[in-house]
């Protein structure tokens, strides 16, 4: 029984990793190693301060990943893919509006 179930996902495996491969497979798993590097960045950059910090790396590895995997959703038709990264990549990009205009305010301030 136990052997059943190892082959069995041991097929499931090959044939959405192996014999599926194609190039919309690659996009989505590079899209998804570049979302899942700004966990890495953020942890990093947490460590070196030793407080818990969002880095601008953070939002723009969010954006870049959340864009890629929405074209990867659009392309492969997931509806649920297109509406979860349609609405995030709107605050990803907000959010590095708003650091930048936060920043420009604090350099304006320096000036003066």
């Amino acid at each position: 029984m136990l052997i059943q179930y190892g082959q069995a996902l041991g097929d499931y495996l090959y044939d959405v990793f192996v014999a599926k491969f194609d190039f919309w497979l690659a996009f989505g798993l590079i899209a998804q190693l570049l979302f899942t590097a700004r966990f890495v960045v953020q942890w990093i950059s947490s460590e070196r301060a030793g407080k818990s910090v969002v880095p601008m790396a953070f939002w723009f590895f969010s954006m870049g990943g959340g864009l890629m995997t929405l074209v990867y959703g659009i392309a492969k038709r997931e509806p649920v893919i297109i509406l979860g990264q349609s609405m995030a990549t709107v605050i990803y990009v907000r959010n590095i509006m708003l650091i930048i205009k936060s920043h420009s305010r604090g350099s304006e301030t320096l000036s003066k």
